[in-house]
């Protein structure tokens, strides 16, 4: 990938949503007008399908350039399935199937969510808090049955789409499926699998919550500069200057972890052990800086932060969101820690020196 194709991407993502998808703008408006134009503006761009080849229907984007839309994704807190189509793409693609026009959600998003494929070729079981079900024309579903991993396409009005009430940065729902016919199915090629579709998700959301911390950290520097105490702007105070230097911290670790995850995905990618571990160590890393920086971006902010007026609550609470989805921090530590042992104590300094 050139240096000039990445700045192409860079550029029109960041043009689009500042242009179409503005945070305060999006935080005050009174209903969902701005999602068409918003969504049209991602689509013809090809932004939506960057990781599809042009034989499946997408522009055959390198996986860099697909981390660098979703960080900026992250950082406007795209209020569309921006990130959610990403993904489909990559898992119909993976699965030889090409893709269909509109907005796509992916599900299951949470590890323990199981959908099983049937003897008669359909869908049964539940996918908990899928991000934008009510947004998607189709949702791509991963399935195992029979010994296969499968990738369906299934229209959403032949499931039941339960709403859920609380809102982590973008509508979600519980999905169930009960023998449900899809509209498209095939084996995931060339070795992948369950785990592979996880790590990608993962790898996604931890790159997307990165972006999201770093607009934390914008908004608290601005609003510490802005907000005056005792004469002067509370950024001269220096507990508050601890915590913003403590999240500048966060957001340093979270673009190390994730950049170096992203570069192993599009070099290394027959190396599964090497990606891995890169992903669970960002999944991982980048779900603790979240859980940190969320503390730290609103206690500078004080009871402002948390009111549905001010703009931080829509970054705080897709973080809150985001680092479930894939598999929370707990859960790749299990599977990092298994590796580790796996390979014996010998092996583990190898392991890290030779990344």
């Amino acid at each position: 990938m050139s240096e000039t194709s990445q700045s192409i991407v860079l550029e029109t993502t960041r043009r689009i949503l500042a242009d179409r998808a503005d945070p305060q703008t999006i935080n005050a408006a009174r209903d969902e007008s701005y999602k068409a134009p918003l969504w049209q503006a991602l689509e013809e761009s090809g932004l939506t399908l960057a990781w599809v080849p042009e034989e499946f229907g997408g522009i055959g984007a390198s996986m860099i350039d697909g981390f660098d839309i979703l960080r900026i994704a992250g950082q406007y807190a795209a209020p569309v399935p921006l990130s959610e189509t990403l993904l489909a793409g990559w898992l119909l693609a993976a699965s030889g199937q090409t893709c269909l026009d509109g907005p796509m959600t992916v599900a299951p998003v949470r590890h323990r969510d199981r959908i099983t494929l049937q003897g008669d070729g359909r869908l049964a079981g539940t996918a908990k808090s899928v991000p934008f079900a009510s947004d998607a024309k189709t949702i791509v579903v991963l399935a195992e049955g029979d010994g296969r991993t499968v990738i369906a396409m299934v229209d959403p009005a032949d499931c039941v789409i339960a709403p859920r009430p609380h809102d982590m940065g973008s509508e979600r729902a519980d999905i169930t499926f009960q023998a449900t016919k899809p509209i498209g199915l095939a084996d995931l090629r060339d070795g992948a699998d369950r785990q592979s579709a996880a790590i990608i998700g993962a790898a996604a959301r931890a790159t997307q919550m990165t972006g999201a911390l770093e607009t934390c950290l914008a908004i608290g520097a601005q609003y510490t500069q802005e907000r005056n105490a005792f004469g002067r702007p509370i950024a001269k105070f220096q507990a508050v200057q601890q915590n913003l230097a403590q999240l500048t911290g966060e957001v340093a670790a979270s673009l190390a972890a994730t950049g170096s995850a992203a570069d192993t995905l599009e070099n290394e990618r027959d190396n599964q052990q090497a990606v891995f571990l890169e992903v669970a160590a960002a999944k991982i890393r980048v779900g603790e800086a979240a859980r940190d920086g969320m503390a730290i971006a609103h206690q500078v902010h004080g009871a402002i932060g948390f009111t549905s007026e001010y703009v931080l609550q829509r970054y705080t609470r897709a973080l809150m969101g985001w680092r479930d989805d894939f598999g929370d921090e707990s859960q790749w530590a299990v599977q990092l820690g298994n590796l580790v042992a796996e390979n014996g104590e010998d092996q583990l300094w190898p392991m890290l020196t030779t990344r």
